[in-house]
């Protein structure tokens, strides 16, 4: 059963908008009052942001980063902002501080995991290549 049905150009959207939420995150949800929880959310938007504007997918500025590979610090990206609260300890300071974490980043998991891993817009001779 294949599950990657998300095309690279939809990601590559939600991607455009991901970034600039996550940075935008501490002050939406009010996180500033705990610095390591602001903090997660700041770091996985700009590097979501910068890597991709280098991916090659449709949206991408640079595409120079493949697409797997960008999948990959995606699922990277999104366990760590998922798991941050626990493993930097600030859980414990309530709800707030950790369930945004844990949305946002399962929510980044689910979309690396079920996205295509080749642009619709290149060649069937290079999307084997």
């Amino acid at each position: 059963m294949q599950l990657r049905v998300i095309p690279t150009k939809i990601h590559g959207i939600v991607d455009y908008i991901e970034g600039p939420a996550l940075l935008a995150a501490p002050e939406i949800f009010k996180l500033k009052g705990v610095p390591a929880s602001a903090l997660a959310p700041r770091l996985a938007g700009g590097l979501s942001a910068a890597y991709s504007a280098a991916t090659d997918y449709e949206v991408g500025l640079v595409r120079k980063l493949p697409m797997k590979g960008h999948l990959a610090l995606d699922v990277a990206t999104g366990a760590l902002l998922a798991a941050s609260p626990w493993l930097f300890k600030y859980a414990k300071a309530g709800r707030r501080y950790w369930l945004p974490h844990a949305i946002v980043g399962g929510g980044k998991l689910a979309v690396a995991l079920t996205t295509k891993t080749q642009p619709a817009d290149r060649p069937q001779a290079q999307r084997t290549a």
